[in-house]
């Protein structure tokens, strides 16, 4: 029985063998006639990538890196999914690592690209700095995620931080809220997503004409609920007052929630929670969750173009996009708010 080959599929829709790989692939740069047009004959003859073939002639795995510091946070889990979904549609497999935001975790990241493995790398990294990440990177392409600067040269996706907090407090600030603390940023030197999420944050205290207090910052150690929970309690004994609070993610403004019940106060009748990265679990959470979503669709789909254009030779300057985010309004930060009546506190 004869075997339909990329060939077969080319001479049956009248095109080139490449326009054909690009469908199967779902490059995105194909017309949707064309694509319509070569989708038919591959139905029509019942063509199946030969993917041991393929990568024989290729000299290509077809698998792709993904590396993130901690897969144990909701984010990270959440946005490899996405990543899974959208690599398998443009016929490639991820390999899924996690570095633990070491220098020696992302150090063996970029080492093992080099063994035939992957293709290319999409890394979030966090201990590296720019120069040594630039340094380590010869080899297959690597496309960066986060907020730390790339090395000169590289393709990075990311979100606006600056904007992105600047519309959660504007939001806040629309339904009436004037103490509006920062929860969850590092107790000892700030990463750069936490800078740029507190530049957002003061620019519309600023713009609204409410004081940048340094009281209503709240650090706390580490990524996890516990440890915003304990800092925010620990704020709240000490005489902290917020009508409302913007969390630097949404383990953090988990952790909130937990402080502001065991203290007696309701959520949003007094303090209002914004998190962020609107994480699956938010919406479950009493009350659902308020956060800032990162569009973790587009953040795959350019991630992952950029990516496969550097494997089909492109050869230009780093390129540096920028996707969108949204809102997300739930109960624990609704839009209209009044201040609840007075009551004493125990």
């Amino acid at each position: 029985m004869h075997q339909v080959t990329l060939k077969d599929v080319a001479q049956r829709a009248g095109v080139s063998m490449k326009t054909v790989s690009n469908v199967v692939r779902g490059f995105r740069h194909v017309s949707p006639a064309m694509r319509e047009r070569v989708q038919a004959a591959i139905d029509e003859l019942g063509y199946r990538p030969n993917r041991i073939g393929r990568n024989l002639a290729t000299g290509r795995s077809h698998m792709l890196g993904l590396a993130f510091p901690d897969l144990r946070r909701p984010y990270f889990a959440e946005l490899a999914h996405v990543f899974a979904r959208v690599a398998e549609e443009r016929d490639y497999r991820l390999l899924l690592m996690e570095t633990g935001g070491t220098e020696d975790g992302e150090q063996a990241v970029l080492h093992d690209r080099e063994a035939g493995i992957v293709d290319g790398l999409v890394m979030h990294p966090q201990a590296l700095s720019a120069e040594r990440l630039d340094e380590q990177r010869r080899g297959v392409p690597i496309v960066f995620l986060g907020e730390d600067p790339p090395p000169v040269g590289a393709d990075q996706v990311a979100i606006d931080n600056v904007v992105a907090a600047e519309e959660a407090v504007r939001h806040l600030v629309a339904s009436g809220r004037t103490r509006i603390g920062f929860l969850g940023h590092e107790a000892g030197t700030l990463s750069r997503t936490s800078s740029l999420r507190l530049e957002g944050y003061r620019n519309a205290l600023e713009a609204a004409g409410l004081p940048a207090d340094p009281s209503l910052l709240v650090p706390r150690d580490g990524v996890a609920a516990v440890g915003a929970e304990a800092a925010l309690a620990a704020a709240l004994d000490g005489g902290l007052r917020v009508d409302a609070l913007l969390c630097r993610e949404d383990l953090a403004a988990i952790g909130a929630l937990r402080a502001l019940r065991r203290h007696d106060l309701d959520v949003p009748g007094d303090v209002a929670v914004v998190g962020w990265d609107a994480i699956d679990l938010g919406e479950s959470l009493v009350p659902s969750l308020t956060s800032v979503g990162p569009d973790t669709r587009a953040l795959a789909e350019r991630s992952l173009d950029l990516l496969l254009e550097r494997l089909d030779g492109f050869d230009g300057p780093g390129r540096h996009v920028t996707v969108g985010h949204r809102l997300v309004v739930r109960e624990s930060a609704p839009g209209d708010w009044s201040p609840p009546p007075v009551r004493s506190r125990p």
